[in-house]
Order: C-alpha cells, then structure tokens, then sequence
C-alpha cells in the first residue's frame, strides 16, 4: 500500500542524514509498531461498541422474559 506521508518521511530522512546508517529499517521499524497499536486500539473499540450494543439488546428484551404470575391477585379490604 503506498502512502506519501511515510514517502515524505524517508525522503527527509535520505536527506537529512549525515551519519551513515539503516534509516529505511529504523522507520520501517517504527511505522510497524505505529500500526500495530493502531489497529490493537481499533480492535479494542470494536469490541466496546460491540458490547455496548449487546447490552442495549439486553436490556431492551429484558421487559419481555419478565416471569409473569399466573395467580389472581389478592385484593386488600379497604377501610370504608
């Protein structure tokens, strides 16, 4: 997948470089983890929001599996 952000970052970083050294491993290295916690953070919120709209669910269905009481109910004498 191209992406011109991290072009854009290894051509500073040819650029600027005056001291010899393994750039392109350095920022692949770095870019790696970057997306890692990226898509561990996203997969953390889908997790939440699944949750959350399974307890919504939960709730929302809970009025209709309330037990329900097949005995008449008692009437209390009332003072006059």
């Amino acid at each position: 997948m191209h992406d011109p952000f991290e072009e854009s970052l290894r051509d500073m970083l040819k650029a600027s470089s005056s001291v010899e050294r393994d750039d392109d491993a350095c920022l692949g290295r770095v870019l790696k983890t970057a997306n890692r916690q990226v898509g561990a953070g996203d997969l953390f919120s889908l997790m939440g929001r699944w949750l959350q709209a399974f307890m919504i669910a939960v709730d929302n269905g809970s009025g209709h599996v309330a037990p329900v009481s097949r005995r008449k109910p008692r009437t209390a004498d009332k003072a006059d």
